[in-house]
């Protein structure tokens, strides 16, 4: 998509400059070239950060959900503590995205720790869309003696346009899964577990 964008941009201002100058052959044209890629890029910027975002840009098929903010849901482990017998109680979690047109980036916060993804993807086949991404999950100092760090994967289903919605499941590196579901979303993004839980007050 962001391909073609650019192309058809170049393309019509290098047509653009060669119809004004009477269509004949001659070195001149290239310089209607290096405008033609600035425009582009200028116009590839603007779409990237901004316009990609607005509801009729939203409706093509072929541009991602915008997800980002700060989302406020439930974390369920299905570990099983073998001194207990018992999986944990669902706990808060905030998801925090930050995304572009071409790219996102995701935190989850809890109140043990912090998980930051290393790749991080919006979107999916047949008009269902999802944030799909792998991630390294910090425990807290004080939590290390019982949760290492590891690394996972998470896979979200996005419901409603605009979302309203994140649900799904998460998988690690040391053999314990569990369900995530976000439901609540603040247009801000924030940088650690508490600014978060204030945001939400």
């Amino acid at each position: 998509m962001l391909v073609q964008v650019v192309a058809a941009v170049v393309v019509g201002v290098f047509t653009l400059g060669i119809w004004l100058t009477g269509g004949d052959a001659h070195l001149g044209w290239l310089r209607f070239f290096s405008i033609a890629v600035l425009v582009a890029l200028g116009v590839l910027a603007i779409w990237e950060h901004a316009v990609w975002k607005i509801r009729p840009a939203q409706r093509l098929k072929a541009v991602p959900r915008d997800v980002s903010g700060t989302w406020k849901g439930t974390l369920s482990s299905q570990w099983i503590d073998p001194e207990t017998g018992k999986t944990p109680p669902p706990k808060t979690a905030y998801l925090v995205v930050r995304q572009s047109a071409s790219t996102a980036s995701i935190i989850l916060l809890t109140d043990e720790s912090r998980s930051v993804s290393s790749l991080a993807t919006v979107g999916g086949p047949d008009g269902s869309t999802s944030l799909d991404y792998i991630y390294l999950n910090r425990p807290d100092s004080r939590f290390e003696h019982r949760s290492r760090i590891h690394y996972g994967c998470a896979l979200l289903d996005i419901t409603g346009s605009p979302a309203k919605r994140l649900k799904g499941r998460y998988w690690t590196d040391r053999d314990s899964k569990g369900e995530l579901d976000f439901r609540e979303r603040a247009r801000k993004r924030v940088d650690d577990y508490d600014e978060a839980a204030d945001l939400f007050k």
